[in-house]
């Protein structure tokens, strides 16, 4: 929220003008490599490499390159990222016939002269960023040398990219308050110094950390400053609360801060979906021989239906039904009381124990994803009992119903999967909130390349 004139309109431009070479960066290179690779081949650029440039742009958009990266992370993260995205593509390409159109020459050339030039460009980015920043930078001061102010103050003094030269900090609870998380700007006065220290010194922008309790205080202080010509801002202490895709919003016309939201809204959302959509029905497809296979070894194993309905907690609390092949001798349903199975559980048949194991139970969930119940990256849904259960005890435990429940999630493939005691199931919650606040498209397709790495020798199955 700001209040106030812009006198530095051309240097929030330039701000601007980062973050979009941050975003749009890596997507671009890897399109316009494209186009060159083709007809460099001798290939013309019809209808097939159109369509693969629009899939490249938008599963590589947003960006994931920052130019405030040391050198050496933002090659290594962007090598890993890059070749994570070919390696999808290669086994996407091959599995639904897709690879047949393109000679693999082009897509070699293609793919290593996207690498080189990403590096590069990035690099390029970088320098002409700090050049073009480093030409006028906005003066500025932060109002209030509590958390929040000593959080924005490091953050300035740390970023090349900011604009803006942070002169100090004003506050009324004296010295030595700024030293203790890296940030070593002084203390230039007391509140009612601000103004008198903002004509004088031809400040530019304002920051005003104080407390929300702080309201008449802060009306005070615009009322002075109002012979200004400094844009002013106010910084909102709200990361006392642990954000959950957290960012500035409207409804009908009034500004707001979403604290804890779904990552999925808007084109993100659409995004989500037709990679849900898409890929479940390629896996059905390539895999209904093995469904066919399980369900005659179900029946053959013990008698009772092939496949059993479970209830969950889905998106937003929801409750819904999802699918599993039966691997025991029951079937609870976990509305109202779930027994976690164990390794040397009764209930559990011999090839129950198999389709557990290597998670085969868990392949009619692809069903669940059509129907919109389910996605196949997300967090794992638990019992209702289970649920219930911890979200008494382990706080933000809900949260993670923002968004569908998953096949496969971050947690499973950083080793959190099976077990249900209290330290288990508080370090799960934490990768799923961590995969809420940090969602891509190459989280996704990550995670579904570690989870077929794993599966077939996760040994926490049973």
């Amino acid at each position: 929220m700001s209040f106030g004139f812009d006198p530095h309109g051309a240097l929030r431009a330039r701000a601007s003008a980062a973050h979009a070479v941050e975003i749009l960066l890596g997507p671009l290179v890897a399109v316009f490599c494209l186009v060159v690779s083709v007809h460099l081949q001798g290939q013309s650029f019809d209808r097939q490499y159109f369509a693969l440039s629009l899939i490249t742009f938008i599963l590589l958009f947003p960006g994931v390159l920052r130019l405030s990266e040391h050198r050496w992370r933002m090659m290594l993260k962007a090598t890993m990222a890059w070749l994570t995205f070919c390696a999808s593509l290669w086994i996407f390409g091959y599995s639904t016939g897709f690879a047949e159109y393109f000679p693999v020459r082009v897509i070699l050339h293609w793919q290593v002269s996207t690498l080189v030039v990403l590096l590069v460009a990035h690099e390029a980015a970088r320098r002409v960023m700090q050049r073009v920043l480093a030409k006028q930078r906005a003066k500025a001061v932060i109002v209030g040398a509590n958390d929040t102010g000593l959080t924005l103050g490091r953050e300035l003094q740390f970023s090349r990219y900011s604009g803006i030269e942070l002169l100090g900090f004003f506050d009324d609870r004296g010295q030595g308050r700024n030293s203790s998380i890296g940030c070593h700007a002084p203390i230039l006065g007391r509140i009612p110094d601000l103004a008198e220290f903002v004509r004088k010194e031809h400040v530019d922008e304002i920051y005003l950390a104080l407390p929300m309790a702080s309201q008449p205080r802060v009306l005070s202080l615009l009322e002075d400053l109002r012979d200004t010509t400094a844009s002013i801002h106010f910084v909102p202490d709200i990361f006392v609360t642990d954000l959950i895709q957290g960012r500035v919003d409207h409804v009908v016309g009034m500004p707001l801060v979403s604290v804890c939201d779904t990552p999925f809204y808007g084109l993100r959302g659409i995004i989500k979906r037709t990679e849900d959509v898409v890929l479940a029905v390629l896996i059905l497809l390539l895999i209904s021989p093995l469904l066919i296979a399980v369900a005659i070894g179900v029946r053959l194993s013990s008698p009772g239906p092939i496949v059993f309905k479970q209830r969950r907690y889905g998106l937003d609390g929801k409750e819904v039904l999802i699918y599993k092949f039966r691997s025991m001798s029951v079937t609870e349903d976990g509305a109202t009381v779930f027994t976690a199975a164990s390794k040397s559980d009764a209930r559990i048949t011999r090839f129950g124990a198999f389709i557990r194991k290597t998670s085969l139970d868990e392949l009619p969930q692809f069903i669940n994803v059509l129907q919109g119940r389910m996605s196949i990256v997300g967090p794992r849904p638990h019992a209702v009992a289970m649920n219930e259960s911890y979200r008494k005890q382990i706080s933000g435990y809900m949260v993670r119903h923002k968004v569908r429940p998953g096949i496969t999630g971050w947690a499973q493939v950083n080793g959190y999967r099976g077990g249900d005691d209290l330290a288990h199931m508080i370090k799960r919650v934490q990768y799923d909130l961590d995969y809420l606040r940090n969602w891509s498209l190459l989280l996704d397709i990550k995670i579904i390349l570690r989870t077929i790495r794993l599966v077939a020798k996760d040994s926490s199955a049973y």
